[in-house]
């Protein structure tokens, strides 16, 4: 490097293990297991019919029939080094993100509860995902996406090419970050979209219309970008100056040699008609135009001829402010308020250019789930990953209803399939493993993230947090009900009247006995969910702070106020069988009292107006959760169907799992058992 005068590079603290010099400080690549959470093959179709899958004969010639599309719950990091780990690299020939801007901003997610709009403060998931704030300025938020973008790069293709959405707070940085990643002679080009009519008013300077993309490929000159028309606006009707006369009609007159170090590099340079140069086209190709008349001379060399009647339309360029690819507006039924969404005519325009049918899309950052709801029209198979659950579950929700969207090829027609199946996926974490090893550290460590204190001298009361006792739930398996009697049990003999249970999972029958049985007991008994691990980390991001070390570090910068602990629902289910028939009804769901329920209280006529997607496995096997039936709230019914039928072929015992989310994106499980005789 010192002795390469032409090397450029971005530095920033942290880069290396000494500022000026020194070892660098390389990216951690742990391998962590993948965990199926859901199967989803079956899309609901209007009157809740089961849909078959996608019509097999309407499926891409080079897309494998036994592929699933992934959604992915989690750290993007940890997913992206994963993958590289499991045999993924260079197997993903696109890639876009829309990643955090450095824009300091808040964001807030609308969520329409019966005939109200409401606002909600972000919950723990959402407030780090979406709360693009860097304790340690632009230091960290370089840090942050260099780790991301070497993984990106390990994982394309060896023609593949990404597509980076930014603005203008850190583009020019990150330019330069990519250059050093991908290789300035990657670079493919700068896009300029333009994202808004009108602009903003500034408090200073001009107010700000556009996005950049930057592209790049990962080989010079092995992508070949598809050429991408739209439709011809009057002045470029108006650049069709010739006319030979010969019944051809107008034409105007295009480069034949490449220019510029980006254009040049890699191609092969060869001889036409007495110049030796880089050609964009290839000989065999040239030969033909020059038979067809299509090569014009000139004094400096040759032209190519390019007749009005032979386009397919007008090529786009790199600035981006057509009508086709227009910002989103709100009143548009493409739009699910969520802030950070894009227009499918943009994804539209980035996949068709950069991808063919059966490739691999992924977006890291995939929010709103644009890209992979677009890489599905397109017969494109596609990788999904967000660190928000309320962006997993808009995401999800977007998928089941892609067959009432509208058709890329014609908006006046809905698109009218289901999407193909897809398996939602949760990423495991190494401090499960860690804690596993250590059952005092890890009751520590819960017991701080509670903010409680140890109680010390009893067996399964771990903690006090006020005048409540704490018991900590174990790491690996759900709280039964006997757990939750030896808590009952040691609190009444040691007259504490107050319990918390927290747990990371629950037994099925716990949240209908457990209260009922401390009541009996004269103990007052709360069960409470413990945050998932991604849901700690989220809150974690733009923090240099080690989740082994939250308890210490997060009340130091203030991070508590975003580690949630919800009660857990009450989720009450009737059901009935007739036959082979059996019927499901939710009869009652109960959020706890929390600041942000009490605030919509008033405004519920019912309080199943609080779910926002429930989902059906009517032959639970006691692993992988499939989808088999599900109801969801879509913007033209904010309310869900309480009520789901199905007819068993086979008589004999079945285990029943139902799966709820309210509209604060927190699930809750219930199985039951049936016998059909």
């Amino acid at each position: 490097m010192e002795n390469n005068k032409k090397y450029v590079e971005l530095l920033w603290a942290d880069k290396y293990d000494k500022f000026k010099k020194g070892e660098r400080v390389l990216t951690e690549k742990p391998n962590l297991p993948f965990q199926v959470v859901e199967t989803i093959n079956k899309p609901r179709i209007k009157g809740g019919i089961i849909a078959s899958l996608f019509p097999e004969d309407e499926w891409p010639k080079d897309y494998p029939k036994d592929w699933k599309n992934l959604l992915i719950w989690g750290d993007n990091k940890l997913i992206m080094s994963s993958f590289v780990k499991q045999g993924w690299a260079g197997k993903i020939n696109l890639i876009y993100i829309d990643p955090p801007f450095f824009t300091g901003a808040d964001f807030t997610v609308r969520t329409k509860i019966g005939d109200e709009q409401i606002e909600k403060e972000p919950s723990i998931i959402e407030e780090r995902a979406y709360k693009d704030t860097w304790s340690d300025g632009i230091a960290s938020y370089l840090k942050y996406m260099y780790e991301r973008l070497v993984l990106m790069r390990e994982l394309l293709a060896e023609n593949g090419t990404i597509y980076v959405h930014l603005d203008w707070h850190v583009g020019h940085y990150v330019k330069v970050m990519m250059d050093e990643i991908f290789g300035y002679e990657n670079f493919v080009n700068e896009v300029v979209w333009r994202k808004t009519n009108s602009p903003k008013a500034q408090t200073k300077g001009l107010g700000t219309q556009h996005d950049i993309i930057f592209i790049y490929e990962k080989n010079v000159g092995m992508c070949n970008l598809n050429s991408v028309y739209r439709e011809p606006d009057e002045e470029y009707l108006k650049s069709f100056i010739h006319d030979d006369h010969d019944g051809k009609g107008p034409y105007q007159t295009t480069a034949l040699i490449a220019g510029g170090v980006q254009r040049t590099a890699g191609r092969k340079v060869f001889e036409f008609r007495g110049i030796k140069a880089p050609w964009l086209y290839s000989l065999e190709n040239l030969e033909r135009f020059w038979q067809e008349g299509r090569i014009y001379k000139t004094k400096s060399g040759y032209r190519l001829k390019v007749h009005l009647k032979d386009i397919s339309g007008q090529i786009v360029s790199d600035l981006w402010v057509d009508k086709e690819v227009n910002p989103l507006q709100g009143q548009s039924q493409e739009a699910l308020t969520f802030d950070t969404q894009k227009p499918e005519a943009l994804l539209k325009r980035i996949i068709l250019a950069s991808s063919n049918p059966g490739d691999i899309v992924a977006d890291f950052f995939c929010g709103s789930g644009t890209t992979l709801a677009v890489a599905e029209k397109l017969g494109r198979r596609w990788i999904g990953s967000d660190l928000s659950k309320f962006a997993i579950q808009v995401t999800r929700k977007r998928l089941l209803d892609i067959h009432h969207s509208k058709d890329l090829q014609n908006k006046d027609r809905k698109y009218d399939k289901p999407a193909r199946p897809f398996e939602l996926w949760n990423i495991g974490n190494y401090e499960t493993v860690y804690w596993l090893e250590r059952q005092d550290e890890y009751l520590t460590f819960m017991l701080k993230l509670y903010q409680s204190q140890p109680l010390n001298g009893f067996r399964y009361l771990h903690g006090r947090k006020g005048d409540r006792t704490v018991h900590i739930g174990p790491l690996n398996a759900p709280v039964t009900m006997e757990d939750v009697e030896k808590v009952v049990i040691e609190c009444r003999n040691n007259n504490f009247n107050k319990a918390d249970i927290l747990g990371w999972e629950w037994s099925y029958e716990v949240n209908e006995l457990a209260k009922t049985s401390a009541k009996k007991n004269g103990i007052d008994l709360k069960l409470i969910q413990i945050p998932s691990v991604n849901e700690i980390k989220s809150s974690l991001v733009g923090f240099d702070v080690q989740l082994l070390k939250v308890p210490e570090q997060i009340i130091e910068k203030e991070l508590i106020k975003y580690i949630k602990f919800p009660e857990v629902a009450y989720l009450e289910i009737e059901d009935k069988i007739n036959g082979n028939e059996v019927t499901l009804k939710i009869s009652d769901f109960q959020l706890s009292p929390t600041a942000e329920l009490t605030e919509i209280a008033s405004k519920l006529k019912d309080s199943r107006e609080l779910i926002d997607y429930w989902a059906i496995d009517w032959d639970y096997k006691e692993d992988t959760f499939h989808n088999q039936w599900q109801s969801f709230r879509v913007k033209k019914n904010p309310r869900v169907d309480y009520q789901a039928r199905h007819k068993y072929e086979d008589v004999g015992n079945y285990e029943i799992m139902i799966k709820v989310v309210d509209v604060f994106g927190n699930d809750t499980n219930k199985i039951l058992k049936v016998r059909i005789k």
